[in-house]
């Protein structure tokens, strides 16, 4: 492992970690970065301008793409019951999750127009995770911009695990992309939605190169996850965890950790990482970090994903269609439909001009 530091200039945010200096460049390689840091909890723009500087040096190191932990704006509300109880909830609960909603971004929105901007002016794909406010309803969601400066779309987590399901909503099969790209088919699935078979072969069938996955599960089996899903894939797997501290929130009693015997110091450490990137043959190019904020890059040889197909094409040779099979829903599950041409064609226009910033 070698220390690199960042060429972008000034100061550097992080360390810099690059795990596989001198990898095969006979074919084709794409540099990517996984960030490992901190949301500045409830201060989307504090938030944002982290994000810029994170972006620069990744993009000074050379990255092609960089990938952002889960909601990375707006934040995981580690710890937050929302004063839920079965039968009741609290004032205080409720205003947390105002304050939460708040910090919160509409897509579109111009959070969205700044990331896309930013994707722009460093050059690289920017896979990043944010809190998606629509209307009072709140999604985790994951957001793609291309280097030319273009909003991709957008992936909703299905599953929200536990508590999540009582303050972000469900997504459906309308958005679960794969973005074909100079540098590979990109595609992200959100933290235990990655241990869901199914919507993973969704994913293989949808060609994924560079799977990423997002996520804020740092319990070291994690690993086998990331490992089991490059293999089972024949792809190369970015997941990108937050390393949080009981600082990076806000103090008491503003905002309070539950479940706990007592309050943590403020140098507690909340989520600790272990940001990884594996290749298809499941070798692990970098990480997995449980030290402290990072960049971990690695130089991705996209020749892999052919040699490991060649052992195990898991929506190819190794199917089996006539026994087994999958019929994915993809038609949006609007609460509300709306049949005027005046309706759809609005729809439209603002679909419409959301991919072409």
């Amino acid at each position: 492992m070698a220390l690199a530091p960042a060429s972008s200039g000034g100061e550097s945010v992080i360390a810099e970690v690059e795990m596989n200096a001198g990898a095969d460049q006979g074919g084709a390689t794409v540099r990517v970065t996984v960030v490992q840091a901190s949301s500045v909890f409830y201060d989307t723009p504090a938030t944002l301008d982290k994000v810029e500087k994170l972006i620069a040096e990744a993009a000074g190191y050379g990255s092609q793409l960089v990938l952002f932990p889960e909601v990375f704006i707006g934040g995981y509300p580690h710890g937050s019951t929302f004063g839920l109880v079965v039968g009741n909830r609290t004032a205080k609960g409720k205003e947390d999750f105002r304050k939460y909603r708040a910090a919160a971004i509409d897509v579109p929105g111009p959070e969205v127009f700044q990331l896309a901007a930013l994707a722009g002016k460093y050059k690289v794909f920017l896979v990043i995770g944010v809190v998606e406010r629509a209307g009072y309803t709140l999604y985790n969601t994951v957001l793609t911009f291309d280097p030319l400066g273009k909003y991709l779309g957008k992936h909703r987590k299905l599953m929200p695990t536990a508590l999540e399901r009582v303050f972000w909503g469900f997504g459906d099969g309308s958005t679960i992309p794969v973005y074909d790209t100079p540098i590979g088919k990109i595609g992200a699935l959100i933290c235990w939605e990655n241990r869901m078979p199914l919507l993973r072969t969704a994913m293989y069938a949808k060609g994924v190169e560079i799977y990423c996955a997002p996520t804020v599960d740092c319990m070291t089996s994690w690993q086998a996850s990331m490992t089991h899903i490059a293999l089972e894939g024949g792809c190369f797997v970015l997941s990108a965890v937050p390393f949080t501290r009981r600082k990076n929130y806000p103090p008491p009693p503003e905002y309070t950790f539950g479940g706990l015997e007592e309050e943590p110091s403020p140098e507690s450490v909340v989520c600790s990482g272990g940001s990884v990137i594996i290749s298809p043959s499941g070798t692990v190019l970098a990480g997995p970090n449980y030290e402290g904020e990072a960049l971990l890059t690695a130089d991705l040889d996209l020749g892999e994903i052919v040699r490991a197909k060649f052992d195990f094409d898991v929506v190819g040779h190794y199917s089996r269609p006539e026994v087994l099979s999958l019929v994915v829903k993809t038609d949006p599950k609007p609460a509300v439909s709306f049949t005027s041409d005046d309706e759809q064609s609005f729809a439209a226009k603002r679909d419409d001009v959301l991919k072409k910033t």
